[in-house]
């Protein structure tokens, strides 16, 4: 890896980190793509999956009193249907494939309530969030705006809704460097990981963003902080359709 692929893989570490401590999600489809565009895509989702672990993780612990555990392990029963599909299918995307689902998932924020009303509180629709998201993020390594459809429309706080959301991305970002650790170990030597110091150096970044992201996050109203967040995510979905267009 050059020095200058380490320096935009740890610069975009904080930036999203401080994103995503923000609004809960968004930075982590930015980083997907930076990582996405320059490492091989099984690489990419494993250091996506362990960066973005760590950063959903530190800010599950911040917002700890927050979490909503009842949703959270009704989430985790749909995530196990949806792991042992993945690995009965045994399919793993390329790169066009990752990009067209990073730009088709934030348009999902879109969809009237008339057409899907769901909200993760009602009976039944975690476990579906956890299938169908642990699913999406496992092959896209994101799955951030599909998670959200679940709880913009809950009486939730955005404190509850960040934190919640968080400790159940931090099962399925687990999960997803599990499922894509085999197409590289079954590489042996046409593809490396980053080096260690590389993830040392990353995760301090990841925490800190994710500390900063919070403090605005604390000042931000319900209101601004749901309709902030769907522009964000549009913008950055755009972006994705252009780039599996081949536009970009």
């Amino acid at each position: 890896m050059s020095p200058l692929s380490a320096a935009i893989i740890l610069i975009a570490t904080l930036v999203t980190a401080f994103i995503s401590g923000i609004f809960g999600m968004a930075g982590g489809l930015i980083l997907m793509g930076v990582l996405t565009a320059l490492l091989p895509v099984a690489t990419a989702m494993i250091v996506h999956g362990a960066i973005q672990m760590v950063s959903n993780g530190w800010r599950a612990w911040l917002l700890r009193k927050q979490i909503n555990w009842a949703i959270f392990a009704r989430y985790a029963t749909g995530s196990v249907g949806a792991v042992l599909l993945l690995v009965l299918l045994a399919w793993r995307p390329d790169k066009t494939i990752v990009y067209l689902l990073l730009g088709l998932t934030p348009l999902m924020v879109w969809v009237p309530r008339k057409i899907i009303d769901l909200d993760i509180q009602k009976r039944g629709q975690a476990e579906v969030a956890g299938f169908i998201v642990q699913a999406l993020n496992t092959l896209a390594g994101v799955a951030g705006p599909l998670l959200d459809l679940f709880f913009v429309r809950t009486d939730m706080t955005r404190q509850g809704i960040v934190a919640t959301k968080s400790a159940t991305q931090v099962l399925a970002h687990l999960v997803k460097i599990a499922f894509w650790s085999l197409p590289v170990l079954a590489a042996a030597g046409d593809v490396h990981i980053p080096p260690l110091w590389l993830f040392a150096l990353a995760i301090p970044l990841s925490m800190t963003g994710t500390w900063l992201g919070g403090l605005v996050l604390a000042r931000m109203s319900d209101v601004d902080f749901k309709r902030w967040m769907r522009w964000l995510v549009t913008v950055i979905g755009v972006v994705y359709l252009a780039r599996a267009a081949g536009f970009l």
